[in-house]
């Protein structure tokens, strides 16, 4: 072997080595960021997929209470008749009055406004919430429904009013499953040569899917 060709053997062994050792610690990395999500993600797939028979009987709760004089008037601040529409959110006294009154928080949501009441609906994951308000009486009707943990997990799995932090770290998760899977396949393209059994498992696992959709789905 010349000794030009021994220099350009050791730079191919020498990339091979640099990318081999990026691409596991990215792969490391990516599997560490995302470990414990994916493992709530695979479980909750699997409810998810099994909701009819996994699924549990909602709890729900309704309350009947009434606002103060000085809750009353500080709905004034709201509009005035049902052709307003406006989503503006509880005045702050009154959401305080309604939280310590029938246990619903509804701080910053948007309410519909009418004439005659005002109602806001507090959805989150694994639950529902809703409270009415007349706004000549006072008089408060609220409901909150709790569906189980089960419920709360799926609704996470779903990203199913769950807030802005939690759709950009579904994002953040997502990226990090990219990377991981991408620079596994790249990890197995440099150690196929020695696991001949590599590209046939890839395959499959491409073309089990494939065949469940083209022949065993219908439109």
């Amino acid at each position: 072997m010349t000794p030009a060709a021994k220099a350009a053997r050791r730079k191919a062994k020498s990339s091979r080595q640099f990318w081999l050792k990026q691409l596991h610690a990215w792969h490391w990395i990516s599997a560490a960021v995302s470990l414990t999500a994916m493992f709530v993600f695979s479980v909750t797939g699997l409810t998810l997929n099994h909701a009819a028979t996994i699924g549990g009987e909602p709890k729900v709760e309704t309350a009947q209470a009434q606002l103060a004089s000085p809750s009353l008037k500080a709905l004034e601040a709201g509009p005035a008749t049902a052709a307003a529409t406006d989503a503006k959110p509880l005045p702050a006294p009154v959401a305080d009055d309604v939280q310590r009154l029938v246990g619903v928080k509804a701080h910053g949501v948007a309410a519909e406004w009418s004439d005659a009441e005002v109602y806001v609906a507090v959805p989150g994951p694994g639950r529902d919430a809703w409270v009415s308000i007349d706004r000549a009486t006072g008089n408060v009707e609220a409901e909150k429904t709790n569906r189980g943990w089960i419920s709360f997990f799926n609704d996470l799995h779903k990203g199913r009013n769950t807030g802005a932090a939690w759709f950009w770290f579904i994002d953040v998760l997502a990226v990090a499953c990219v990377v991981f899977t991408f620079t596994g396949l790249l990890l197995l393209q440099l150690h196929a040569k020695n696991r001949p059994t590599t590209w046939p498992l890839v395959g499959l696992g491409t073309a089990i899917p494939l065949i469940i959709i083209l022949f065993f789905m219908h439109a």
